[in-house]
């Protein structure tokens, strides 16, 4: 039986307060401006290769930016951050100025708007990292995903109901606030000792890192790369809704994951999203065409990505890179993800000459395949915490029956 008393008590909630917050503050930001971002690119009147360009200048900015402020936020990371916050700020603000007419300003301002995403976003989560403790981290990581999910779909709410340049606004205040409230958390923040930080190279040689993310790259590949087919298949209506209701069963599940990765481990329910996606696309292989399909594609979809949001993207890499400085690990693990977005892109033109079968059929079987290295992929809970609290457990429970019999 899970004791969620038994993982929440572990948690310092004054220290880890400005961590859920940066972390919520920024991943609403992310996923709300990402979507203006893209609404205001497609709505241009330019040619299909000028918008290519732009989403590939945005994306290469991520990455570019992410590796940068891996290496030399970590100096002084808490007031690199706050710079972050504003510069977020001040680049949603910029959402205003693209315009179809200056093709060079739009290229640089979807560069500065990727910058402004990816430079911070390790630091980010390494903050979030070392502000927790092993034993605990994927329950709060999955309490901050629980609160995405629910923001981000009320949020896409109001951002159909009013304009856009309305959103953009909102945006802006979103992160401003965030900055604000964020300095004022960590106004009396104690600084974190002094961690090696290990090289790209060594990390990419690292057996237990590479069996995480093999498994992780082909998912974002796969998962990213079956959208336009998706799209087409659901309908784009139908699978807007899919997409919505996804964000209530990532808010339910997320933090419902992260509980059972601090009680059980999180390879358990890694291997558990990984066999419930593989299950979702050979049912989808077989009856895609039916009503059915979409019903069950928006559960086991929208509860896998739950779990992977509080374990896969928050607790793992940070797991991995326990007495080590984290950002390295985060952008490893989180570029996959960021980027992949871009493989659906690349893939909308061609999507109509695609077999719904044959990539289903190709999707379910990678993903029934990333989940071989996961088998020999090592525990990053450590064995003592799992035995340290079915122990605990059981005393409580054996207090509770002589309670009740004494």
């Amino acid at each position: 039986m899970i004791s969620i008393s038994a993982v929440r008590e572990k948690i310092v909630w004054r220290e880890t307060a400005p961590s859920i917050f940066l972390v919520l503050n920024s991943f609403v930001w992310y996923v709300i401006t990402y979507v203006v971002f893209s609404t205001i690119v497609n709505g241009l009147e330019l040619i299909e290769t000028e918008k290519l360009s732009l989403f590939a200048t945005y994306f290469l900015g991520v990455a570019v930016s992410a590796i940068f402020g891996s290496k030399f936020f970590p100096h002084a990371r808490v007031k690199f951050l706050y710079l972050w916050l504003f510069m977020g700020a001040a680049a949603t603000l910029l959402l205003i100025t693209v315009s179809s007419n200056g093709m060079w300003v739009n290229v640089l301002f979807a560069l500065f708007l990727g910058v402004s995403i990816g430079i911070g976003l390790p630091s980010c989560l390494s903050f979030f990292a070392d502000s927790t403790s092993i034993e605990n981290r994927g329950f709060v990581g999955g309490i901050i995903w629980s609160g995405v999910g629910f923001i981000v779909l009320f949020l896409l709410f109001l951002v159909s109901m009013f304009g856009r340049w309305e959103a953009v606004v909102a945006l802006t205040i979103w992160r401003v606030f965030g900055g604000f409230t964020f300095m004022f958390l960590t106004r009396q923040h104690e600084k974190f000792g002094v961690q090696k930080s290990p090289s790209y190279l060594e990390l990419v040689r690292k057996r237990d890192v590479l069996l995480y993310l093999f498994p992780w790259i082909m998912f974002s590949l796969i998962n990213f790369a079956e959208v336009p087919l998706l799209e087409r298949v659901f309908g784009a209506e139908s699978f807007t809704f899919v997409g919505l209701v996804e964000f209530v069963f990532i808010g339910i599940f997320a933090s419902v994951g992260g509980i059972i990765a601090d009680v059980v481990g999180r390879k358990r329910v890694v291997i558990t999203g990984f066999v419930m996606l593989g299950i979702e696309y050979a049912a989808l292989s077989v009856f895609y065409d039916s009503p059915v399909a979409l019903y069950l594609f928006m559960t086991l979809d929208g509860i896998t990505w739950g779990l992977f949001f509080s374990v896969f993207f928050m607790a793992i890499w940070g797991d991995l890179g326990e007495g080590y400085e984290k950002e390295k690990y985060y952008t490893l693990g989180g570029l996959p993800f960021l980027l992949a977005n871009f493989v659906s892109i690349l893939i909308r033109p061609y999507a109509s000459a695609i077999s719904p079968t044959a990539a289903f059929s190709f999707a379910s079987f990678f993903l029934f395949l990333a989940v071989l290295p996961l088998m020999y992929a090592p525990e990053t809970l450590p064995e003592k915490k799992i035995k340290e609290r079915e122990l605990k457990e059981y005393v409580e429970k054996a207090k509770k029956i002589k309670e009740k019999y004494g």
